[in-house]
């Protein structure tokens, strides 16, 4: 169950930064509510991973899901750049979580 605590908890992540991105680009403060429970939420969840995983297995993990979901959210949703190397570094990242979920 800890891997599925810490699944929701880096989904909850990525949804944090997209709230943050909105922030950025809207000024409104209603995001900022939006973003502190997102991410009590997200500390939540990723706490409750801690109880069975080790703390730097899960924290790499939960932070690799965000990265890697921030970096797809801002390319389908905000336009950002997408590069081969971008792409690279990315799988990369999902390859490294993957490779300490198959370790725990």
């Amino acid at each position: 169950m800890s891997w599925v605590y810490l699944l929701i908890a880096g989904f909850i992540e990525v949804l944090g930064v997209i709230v943050m991105k909105q922030l950025v680009l809207s000024g409104r403060k209603i995001f900022i509510f939006i973003l502190m429970c997102l991410f009590m939420l997200s500390f939540g969840f990723l706490s409750l991973a801690m109880r069975e995983l080790s703390m730097g297995t899960a924290y790499a993990v939960w932070t690799g899901i965000g990265a890697a979901g921030g970096v797809i959210c801002g390319i389908l949703f905000f336009k950002e750049s997408k590069s081969v190397s971008k792409f690279i570094f990315l799988a990369l990242i999902i390859a490294c979580s993957v490779g300490l979920k198959i370790l725990s």
